[in-house]
């Protein structure tokens, strides 16, 4: 019996000691970014915000995914509750006393919201008029619209993205050119360039593709060269699926960088509202935010083939009212 009991003790010990240990071996800068620069240019690749300024903010944010929000909370941006979060929570000391923070079931969950976050709030709308790699405008916008109280923030972030040369994430492979000395316009364009529906090819050559997650929605980002065809291969999805869960009709075009969901999208979005921005349409804001584009549509009183001006506020969750019902 009492053998037992030791032997009881002893493993308690144990894993109270191996449980400290690994909370003591915290993770570096360098770990940090190679564990998450995928993710961080996976959310550029969607909303348009530099895989530079993301991993800043979460490297500052998080202490390197070290500090007691990051470890408990999954939360990597210092993300406060706000009155629209209906998620856990976490408390603690912040500008005042037992503040509020949100809670998240992965990391990835919390990268995924920092964005929504920053495209669904009329303050940051400024800053998506930026070129995507002028890293510098972004950290004094985020700074200037006040997403953090440290008078040094912007430097920081820079500072951040300079000494671990952060910025070469801006540039994912599908969008840099064969001249490294081109300018950023034209990487840009270069990354959004049409492609060709429906080339044949003479050997069919099934890719594995790396199958990423919104809102429990499965997708991937569309390469240059990309068919239709050569998707429903890779991906064991019927032609007609692609199309309808894209909202898209047979022999439309694929534009490289852009999600193309492999799921029925959502009946309406995670995020209360957004506000419109130069160049979207009601496609790419339905695409943006995992709603079916009919449902966008109606919740905002709105024709199909109707689209928004710069500066409207459409509505993603609730329906909007009425001139009869205000």
């Amino acid at each position: 019996m009492y053998k037992c009991l030791f032997i009881s003790f002893l493993l308690c010990f144990m894993s109270v000691v191996v449980n400290a240990t690994s909370r003591e071996q915290k993770m570096t800068a360098k770990q940090y970014i190679e564990k998450y620069k995928n993710e961080a240019i996976a959310e550029m690749l969607n909303y348009n915000i530099p895989a530079s300024i993301t991993l800043a903010q979460g490297m500052l944010e998080s202490g390197n995914g070290n500090s007691d929000l990051a470890v408990y909370a999954n939360n990597h941006f210092g993300i406060k509750c706000h009155k629209e979060w209906s998620g856990p929570t976490f408390t603690k000391d912040d500008d005042k006393k037992n503040e509020c923070f949100r809670k998240y079931s992965t990391v990835l969950d919390s990268y995924n919201d920092h964005s929504n976050f920053l495209n669904s709030r009329s303050r940051y709308a400024s800053l998506f008029e930026l070129n995507r790699t002028d890293y510098m405008g972004w950290a004094r916008g985020l700074k200037e619209a006040g997403y953090a109280t440290d008078p040094k923030y912007a430097h920081r972030l820079v500072e951040l993205i300079e000494n671990y040369s952060l910025d070469q994430y801006d540039y994912p492979p599908a969008a840099k050119t064969e001249s490294a000395n081109k300018n950023d316009s034209h990487k840009k364009h270069e990354q959004q360039k049409i492609i060709e529906p429906e080339k044949k090819q003479e050997t069919e050559v099934r890719e594995m593709r790396n199958i990423l997650r919104f809102r429990s929605i499965n997708y991937i980002i569309i390469k240059p060269n990309d068919t239709f065809k050569k998707i429903a291969l890779d991906t064991d999805k019927d032609l007609w699926q692609l199309y309808k869960f894209n909202d898209l009709e047979a022999g439309a075009t694929l534009i490289a960088g852009q999600k193309l969901y492999l799921q029925p999208k959502r009946n309406k979005a995670k995020e209360p509202f957004h506000v419109v921005k130069k160049g979207e349409t009601m496609k790419s804001i339905s695409q943006l935010h995992g709603i079916k584009l009919k449902k966008l549509y109606k919740k905002n009183n709105m024709k199909e083939g109707q689209e928004p001006k710069i500066g409207n506020q459409l509505y993603m969750r609730a329906q909007k009212p009425t001139a009869e019902n205000k």
